[in-house]
């Protein structure tokens, strides 16, 4: 298993959080994982993106210049790291503040209203939760258990309160792609 992803989206949307839970859960697991972040020097508001990767062998760079799958959170993003993903590949949009469609056809799109999805639950702020769980739901790279396993890790006992939304956003997304999680 090689899974290469690049999340991308605007300082303030959690998109290093998604990438740096997924690595957890990836290393929960028992793979080879690599995160490797990157963001403007506004951060909230600027650009931000993570590239992460799961393996089943040795890592021989953190970059990733042809991805199995990009998670495209705000249209920038998206215009920015779509021909980033290789044939066959995914490129997950959120479609509730991205107003264009993908321009290949040779990739599996995955259309996942995240912003609406979380306001919702009643939380704007777990949109990225629910496109990692549109992302976890369709690809299957790691069992939703390392994920919360991640997420506890990361909340910590000040905010784990958190957990229980952000486990409902992750179902919402999983369930956005006809999956479950």
């Amino acid at each position: 298993m090689l899974e290469q992803n690049l999340f991308a989206g605007f300082g303030g949307q959690g998109v290093l959080l998604m990438g740096q839970i997924l690595a957890y859960a990836g290393m929960f697991a028992g793979k080879q994982v690599s995160w490797l972040p990157s963001y403007g020097p506004e951060m909230r508001g600027g650009t931000a993106n993570c590239h992460v990767i799961l393996s089943d062998e040795p890592i021989g760079s953190p970059v990733v210049s042809s991805a199995s799958a990009v998670v495209a959170m705000n249209r920038p993003s998206l215009d920015k790291f779509e021909d980033t993903v290789r044939a066959g590949g995914r490129l997950f949009i959120n479609s509730s503040i991205i107003d264009r469609k993908a321009r290949r056809g040779d990739v599996e799109t995955l259309y996942v209203p995240c912003n609406t999805l979380a306001e919702e639950l009643g939380n704007a702020r777990v949109a990225n939760m629910v496109m990692l769980g549109a992302y976890i739901g369709r690809t299957g790279c790691v069992d939703t258990e390392y994920v919360l396993r991640a997420l506890r890790e990361k909340l910590g006992e000040r905010k784990a309160e958190f957990l229980e939304i952000n486990r409902q956003a992750l179902q919402k997304g999983a369930e956005a792609v006809g999956s479950k999680v």
